[in-house]
């Protein structure tokens, strides 16, 4: 029996590891299986390359709990370790196996699948253990040895009858972790960090009927066996190639990862890449709308099939983080933090790849069926808008592909949306005016007007499109957006010369005097020669303070305090209407006033503008008026 001190490279490595060197508990589960995983995969690439003259055989990884003992057993069938090997694996804290094995075999190892970090991983087990004990056997014909350590720097190491292949790792569970005896609780950490580990892992067993014989009597009872309870998928799909995969394969993998998601993804996108770095996962479209508080957190990192965590930032760009979907790459290490990951080159690399592989697969989509990305197109919009804001090399590729539908529901690329406008929307200046309705049914009598001239109008519902409007303007600085209830809907489109005002100017004035005594101090009057079977009265909003309002509210940058600007509207009235005539002759300055108000009041209920007391007052005097 050999006794004496762990080699540790700092003064008590345990306080270090109970404290610091993880963030949650409960991952000693995936430290110590990815272990187990490891020691597999190098027995199975030494036994390929013919170092080890074993057979292999079909290897699990075994999770067992003793309740009563306190004690939570993990087995695995791997290469093991002799008593040698135990001195230099587990007494030298800072050495790592893992390491050593990548560095000695790195030609043939490239792609035997090593998770790594054997060493400090194996210390996490003293995150919930008060004593750790290790029983292996080497596939070397060495004995067997027996390691012990009660979570101090002492430690035993002893001879032992073991005569099975591989490792078992007995964990005394302390006092303050007693909920990981709990079977409940194991498969929520195996299901959470193993579910798709390349080794099977068993957890229990489960019962399964034997089917009837088809020459059994009719008091035939069925035969029951127990069977393995194997809680993990060892090949899920982002491990194979896309050939091998057929549609109904990526939405089941959809649902595997998703149990309690009932809808089908819209399309996915399947990452693999060996260079610069490795990356390999699978990203999917769910149905989104224009909804810009959809749950994020809900792609799943992983490094060489090990769960790492759902929060990708840093990884994934920002804008893809609402989709849904797996990725792995043994380029981006277990444990590190926030601020690092943003650092790591390897990271920012992978985030600029994942970027150009989206807008590619998006570009391919578009190009290969229109209709049918047309007909996707406002459940994946909001993605695609928060793209070109924030990524400069998704704007760039995006103009390929991103679409303008209008009210009537065609959709044109930018460059066919100027084709289509040039004749018809261009101001004095030589601006194409793109016109565009952020709400179908608050704006529809806008919608018809614009309509009726022949112009066309877009559909930009988003909550962000102020925002993407400035942008577009910016690249396209012979592009003007204009919403179409506007002010500068009329000033800035050629409008028909021949529309001549029937009042004279100063009829107009005393009409303005008159209409400003009445109107409230928000409403700025202008007057407008239309046709005469135009609305007399029109609300627009003054496009310039309406968008930066909106920008204020959806988040822009440096307009703060604006979110409390006072509404502005302005009241453009038909000159050529019969109802501006009657206002300017009539005498009677309560029935001119009665007049105004129900006129305005009219044009406020058409833009929704008419609420609370004012809404009451305009329905009891409306009534007053049929009588």
């Amino acid at each position: 029996m050999t006794t004496g001190k762990i080699n540790v490279s700092v003064e008590n490595i345990f306080p270090l590891i109970k404290k610091f060197l993880y963030s949650d508990h409960e991952i000693f589960l995936r430290e110590l299986i990815s272990n187990g995983t490891d020691a597999t995969l190098k027995l199975k690439h030494l036994i390929s390359i013919g170092e080890a003259k074993v057979e292999y055989g079909n290897p699990i990884i075994e999770i067992k709990i003793d309740k009563e003992g306190k004690k939570i057993h993990i087995i695995d069938q791997g290469l093991g370790m002799t008593a040698d090997e135990v001195e230099k694996y587990i007494n030298q804290v800072a050495f790592s196996g893992a390491e050593e094995f990548l560095d000695k075999y790195k030609d043939s190892a490239k792609d035997s699948g090593i998770i790594g970090h054997f060493g400090l991983g194996f210390y996490s087990a003293f995150m919930v253990a008060e004593k750790v004990e290790i029983f292996t056997k080497s596939y070397k014909d060495e004995p067997a040895a027996h390691w012990t350590c009660d979570g101090s720097p002492e430690f035993t190491l002893e001879p032992t009858d073991k005569t099975t292949r591989g490792t078992e790792i007995v964990l005394h569970i302390a006092e303050d972790s007693l909920e990981f005896l709990e079977d409940s609780k194991i498969y929520e950490l195996l299901n959470k960090y193993n579910k798709f580990m390349p080794i099977p892992i068993k957890f229990g067993t489960k019962t399964e009927t034997l089917p009837k014989p088809e020459d059994a009597p009719e008091d035939y009872i069925n035969e029951t066996i127990e069977l393995d309870n194997i809680i993990n998928n060892p090949n899920p799909a982002w491990t194979k190639q896309p050939t091998e995969l057929s549609d109904e394969d990526y939405k089941s993998f959809y649902r595997e990862l998703y149990p309690m998601q009932f809808e089908d993804p819209l399309f996915n996108i399947h990452l693999n890449v060996d260079y610069p770095f490795n990356l390999t996962g699978i990203l999917y479209f769910p149905k989104l709308g224009s909804d810009m508080q959809i749950q994020k957190d809900k792609i799943q990192l992983y490094q060489n099939q090990v769960y790492v965590t759902d929060n990708v930032e840093g990884i994934v760009p920002e804008f893809l983080t609402m989709l849904k979907g797996v990725i792995d790459s043994p380029d981006i290490p277990l444990n590190v933090s926030r601020s690092g990951l943003q650092a790591d080159g390897a990271v920012k690399k992978i985030s600029n790849y994942i970027t150009r592989k989206v807008a590619d697969k998006l570009k391919a989509l578009f190009n290969e069926n229109r209709a049918d990305f047309e007909e996707k197109w406002n459940d994946i919009k909001i993605v695609l808008e928060y793209g070109m804001l924030s990524e400069d090399k998704f704007y760039e590729k995006a103009g390929a592909f991103f679409l303008y539908p209008t009210v009537d529901n065609t959709y044109f690329t930018l460059e066919e949306l100027k084709e289509k406008i040039k004749e018809n929307q261009t101001d004095k200046d030589g601006k194409l005016v793109v016109l565009y309705a952020g709400n179908k049914d608050a704006q529809h009598s806008y919608i018809e007007t614009a309509k009726e001239k022949g112009y066309e109008v877009l559909l930009l519902d988003s909550p962000i499109i102020s925002h993407l409007i400035q942008k577009i303007e910016g690249d396209n600085t012979g592009l003007s957006f204009v919403r179409v209830d506007s002010d500068h809907i009329d000033n800035l489109i050629k409008k028909d010369e021949n529309t001549i005002s029937k009042l004279s100017d100063e009829e107009k004035e005393a009409l303005k005097t008159s209409l400003e005594a009445y109107i409230p101090k928000a409403y700025s009057v202008q007057l407008e020669a239309m046709d005469s079977q135009a609305a007399p009265f029109i609300i627009t909003q003054p496009e310039f303070m309406r968008r930066m309002k909106e920008m204020s509210q959806s988040g822009g940058s440096g307009m703060f305090g604006m979110g409390n600007m006072p509404e502005m509207y302005n009241l453009v009235v038909n000159t050529n209407s019969e109802l501006a005539t009657n206002i300017l002759n009539t005498e009677d300055k309560t029935h001119q006033e009665h007049l105004v108000k129900q006129a305005l009041d009219l044009a406020k209920l058409s833009q929704n503008l008419l609420k609370g007391e004012a809404l009451t007052a305009f329905v009891k005097r409306s009534f007053e008026m049929i009588k």
